[in-house]
């Protein structure tokens, strides 16, 4: 599965309509090239897109990504401002890092010990107590609330669960944050692909 970003970074109106065209011919290109793509998050107003993110999934979703990735550029008269003297607008597709599924027990190491907290004499003389720990980031978790192993084990992988999440949300902000920042000192003068006019016919090179 590969995210992409589509991002004005809260460019004008004008960015916002340019990636509302982008999002509709990404979807176009995915569908011919057999590339299963969703809308994962979407944020708009009345002129267009502010940001978005798309899942793609598929033999060429690679390739499809690769071909978007970076600074596009939109060369047309301001369709909202008509004195504007600007006439060329940015916006950045990048790739976010993927979101991990709920991790399998093979990835988790778990562990075993007594419970050191309350709950009676039933709880302390048997290794009730489980320590959760996912392999790949290190995070870890421990549960002694219940009576039993098993339950102390579903209890540990459910807030694994959340802790993986937290942690991968906060990834992708920085991620999302780093790349926003970057936009604003992107080398205008080799974007990735270059539209057109008000019908955004596209440059070929």
């Amino acid at each position: 599965m590969i995210y992409l970003q589509i991002s004005t970074a809260q460019g004008p109106a004008e960015c916002r309509i340019f990636a509302r065209f982008v999002l509709k011919k990404l979807l176009a290109e995915a569908e011919a090239r057999n590339v299963k793509a969703e809308i994962a998050g979407e944020t708009a107003d009345k002129h267009g897109i502010l940001s978005a993110v798309l899942m793609l999934e598929g033999a060429a979703a690679d390739t499809l990504a690769q071909s978007w990735q970076g600074t596009l550029q939109w060369v047309c008269a301001s369709p909202v401002r008509p004195k504007h003297p600007r006439k060329n607008w940015y916006i950045g597709i990048f790739r976010l890092p993927e979101k991990p599924e709920m991790p399998s027990e093979g990835e988790i190491e778990f562990q075993t010990c007594r419970s050191g907290g309350k709950g009676g004499q039933h709880v302390n003389k048997t290794e009730s107590a489980v320590r959760a720990t996912h392999k790949a980031s290190g995070i870890s978790v421990r549960v002694e609330s219940g009576r039993s192993q098993h339950a102390n084990k579903k209890r540990a992988l459910e807030l694994l669960a959340h802790k993986l999440a937290e942690h991968q949300t906060a990834q992708n902000t920085d991620y999302a944050k780093q790349q926003h920042s970057g936009l604003y000192q992107v080398a205008r003068g080799n974007p990735k692909r270059v539209f057109e006019g008000p019908n955004f016919r596209e440059r070929r090179t």
